[in-house]
């Protein structure tokens, strides 16, 4: 059995400051109006007795949780397997707790996860909501906006209405997509493909396209789709040698698909970048750097691109208004470049 230890109170605090209980609440809950020499002493009252500010007290003055919920529609399989989250959610843990605010990771494993995500975030214990890595028929975005929580998505949307009416945060898909191709005509290639990502989602889409921006009437046996993992990567590649045994160069959509890839080019004896270029996109560390070659990919700065996100949804909460009407932060697009290394 160990003893209950009695905690400092207000009361307690105010006493030590030698001012009101009310001053202490308003400079422990940074409200105004508290001269800075009283503020001051309370600040040091508070560190001295070791107080804690009771959360639910608070938020009932501050209408303010101090935690925001991280909502990534892919199962916990995928999150925990592809580095590209980690980034990610490095960059937003960052920033949120640098705001001394809590993060929330929730995760969608199928359809029957969605209703429970939107009933936590309707139920008023985050004061917002970053979410990422969507789908094209998610219901996700329906329900959030339903459910009455300042929201920023990580992506591109495209769910049917205006781009203009979300706040998002994106990387320059459509303009890394060509900086690729671009760099691999000028190393000479003539049989470019390309390895697509998951083709409901928006940064796949985009990067198809800016394939098709360079590469023009492109033939239907140099695009093989996958799905952003290294197996799908593997199994688009083996279906472009069967088509198009000539292939010199491929632009695949992301880091990990470039990691099949390379294997099955390896197999098949190709050699690369001699016989085939190979150039991914995402820049994801260590993976890019410790392939054999090391790969020439697009970088985007993904836990910018997290910390970017969290700061958005932080300032739209500290003006008092949701983030998803403020006309002057509607969307966010980073710029991309590609990073040259030994496959191209």
């Amino acid at each position: 059995m160990t003893e209950t230890v009695s905690r400092p109170t207000l009361e307690a605090v105010a006493a030590r400051a030698g001012v009101s209980r009310a001053t202490v609440s308003r400079v422990v809950n940074g409200g105004d109006g508290v001269r800075e020499p009283l503020a001051e002493r309370v600040r040091r009252a508070v560190e001295e007795l070791g107080y804690v500010p009771n959360q639910a007290a608070r938020s009932l003055v501050t209408r303010r949780h101090d935690a925001v919920a991280v909502v990534i529609a892919e199962p916990e399989t995928r999150v925990f397997a592809d580095p590209f989250f980690a980034h990610q959610l490095r960059g937003i843990s960052k920033e949120l707790t640098a705001h001394d605010s809590q993060l929330v990771l929730l995760l969608t494993e199928g359809r029957d996860d969605h209703a429970r995500v939107a009933r936590y975030l309707a139920g008023g214990h985050v004061d917002g909501a970053l979410v990422f890595s969507l789908h094209l028929d998610d219901p996700l975005p329906g329900l959030i906006h339903g459910a009455g929580v300042p929201t920023v998505f990580g992506g591109r949307p495209d769910w049917g209405g205006s781009d203009r009416e979300s706040v998002y945060v994106d990387c320059d898909n459509r303009g890394g997509a060509r900086q690729a191709v671009r760099h691999l005509i000028g190393l000479g290639r003539t049989r470019i493909a390309h390895i697509t990502g998951a083709l409901d989602q928006t940064s796949a889409v985009d990067r198809l396209d800016g394939f098709r921006d360079v590469v023009g009437d492109v033939d239907p046996a140099l695009v093989a789709e996958g799905d952003f993992t290294p197996s799908g990567g593997e199994r688009a590649m083996r279906e472009l040698l069967e088509r198009r045994p000539d292939v010199d160069a491929v632009f695949v959509a992301n880091d990990l698909s470039a990691l099949g890839v390379l294997r099955v080019l390896r197999e098949a004896g190709r050699r690369v970048p001699e016989d085939v270029a190979v150039i991914g996109f995402d820049d994801m560390l260590p993976i890019a750097e410790q392939t054999d070659p090391p790969l020439t990919t697009v970088r985007q700065d993904i836990e910018e691109m997290g910390r970017l996100m969290a700061r958005m949804l932080i300032r739209g909460l500290e003006g008092g208004r949701g983030t998803d009407t403020d006309p002057e932060r509607s969307g966010v697009v980073l710029p991309t470049t590609v990073v040259v290394r030994g496959s191209a």
